[in-house]
């Protein structure tokens, strides 16, 4: 079995195998081991290693937070130079206290000059590595901590805004909805009835079966053919409403009440009560594409267009598809088509959620057991 390391124990990781690549330098035996150092000599390396470690997470975790991310640029290099200065002066000291140049001549058969002075070079070099891969490692995870923290408040951005732009398309349906069925119960009581009915069914539709960001196609196909029923309890002999879908359909999950707006909008602006109408709806289903094409008559004194509706939800459409659907949606509009027809057509990709076709939509069934 093949054990993966946790994510939270990488940079845990990163550090343990800094400290034993760091620990093999400092404790590698000089000329190859071919000269045996004093006792002396390898209490000096290991107190040296001690301070790289110190100096190593006084960098990550104060100097570096507390300047040099704050933009203290220059009090951050004094600082760092002040942390090299005082590991070598302290080495300079060690080496004295254990008296180690003269046993290092002695090891090494050469006479021991007490004034003389060099520079310790290693000490300088093991200085700078532990301090160099403590800003690198220090911020590459801050790299990595503020790209979490983004990406992190970019999902809360999107979940907010797509909550927002589904609140505001609820309530502007159900205020048009429930006008109709006002203006009903005034002409026909039963056919009112009939109406709240419908409306019950989708209420519960939108309060409850969308609470998960997705439906399946089956749902939302029921709810839109409860919405045009009901629309067309209002509508007289001279318009004529089409629903055309694919049977039997392959189940996919889409976002909810993301069709309703372009209903809304032909039966806003492509009825009247006077003239010839009609509003052809249709869905083609050509895995992995849904196509969706809503079309309704032209007349000349109504406003088409999707960016000047009255209707909140036309407002909003455009950009819960460029959050749910980003680089998977084409949306087109035509204002006028040949057949005097305000067209708009939508295709999204989509992925099947389900192997079997279906026929009756769960939608509906869901609802009448409900009543």
């Amino acid at each position: 079995m093949i054990l993966h390391p946790n994510r939270k124990n990488i940079p845990l990781l990163i550090h343990l195998v800094t400290w034993a690549l760091v620990a093999g330098l400092v404790l590698m035996p000089p000329f190859g081991g071919r000269v045996a150092m004093p006792d002396e000599y390898w209490v000096k390396q290991w107190l040296l290693l001690g301070l790289l470690v110190a100096i190593f997470y006084l960098n990550a975790k104060v100097l570096l937070p507390k300047l040099l991310f704050k933009n203290r640029i220059l009090e951050y290099l004094l600082s760092i130079a002040a942390a090299v200065v005082a590991v070598y002066w302290a080495i300079q000291g060690i080496e004295a206290w254990l008296n180690l140049p003269e046993l290092w001549h002695k090891a090494l058969g050469r006479p021991f000059k007490p004034n003389e002075r060099r520079f310790d070079m290693f000490t300088f070099l093991y200085s700078l590595l532990s301090l160099g891969t403590s800003t690198s490692i220090t911020m590459i995870q801050k790299w990595q901590n503020d790209a979490q923290i983004r990406e992190q408040l970019e999902q809360e951005k999107l979940s907010s805004e797509l909550s927002f732009l589904k609140a505001q398309i609820n309530p502007h349906f159900f205020f048009n909805t429930l006008n109709n069925i006002y203006a009903l119960t005034m002409i026909d009581v039963d056919t009112a009835r009939e109406a709240l009915h419908k409306l019950s069914r989708m209420m519960r539709y939108v309060l409850y079966e969308t609470k998960e960001g997705t439906v399946q196609l089956s749902q939302e196909v029921a709810f839109l053919e409860d919405y045009i029923q009901l629309m067309q309890l209002r509508l007289t002999d001279k318009v004529k409403v089409s629903f055309e879908k694919p049977q039997p359909y392959q189940d996919v999950a889409i976002a909810p009440m993301l069709l309703l707006p372009f209903l809304e909008n032909a039966f806003k602006h492509g009825v009247s009560a006077t003239q010839p109408s009609r509003i052809v709806v249709r869905i083609q289903q050509n895995a992995p594409s849904l196509t969706i094409e809503v079309r309704n008559t032209l007349f000349p004194t109504q406003s088409q267009s999707l960016e000047e509706s009255n209707g909140i939800g036309l407002v909003n459409t455009r950009r819960r598809l460029d959050l749910l659907y980003p680089n998977r949606y084409r949306l087109t509009i035509v204002e006028k088509t040949p057949e005097e027809e305000f067209l708009v057509t939508l295709v999204i990709q989509v992925e099947s959620s389900a192997t079997s076709t279906l026929h009756s939509p769960s939608y509906v069934i869901a609802a009448e057991n409900e009543t």
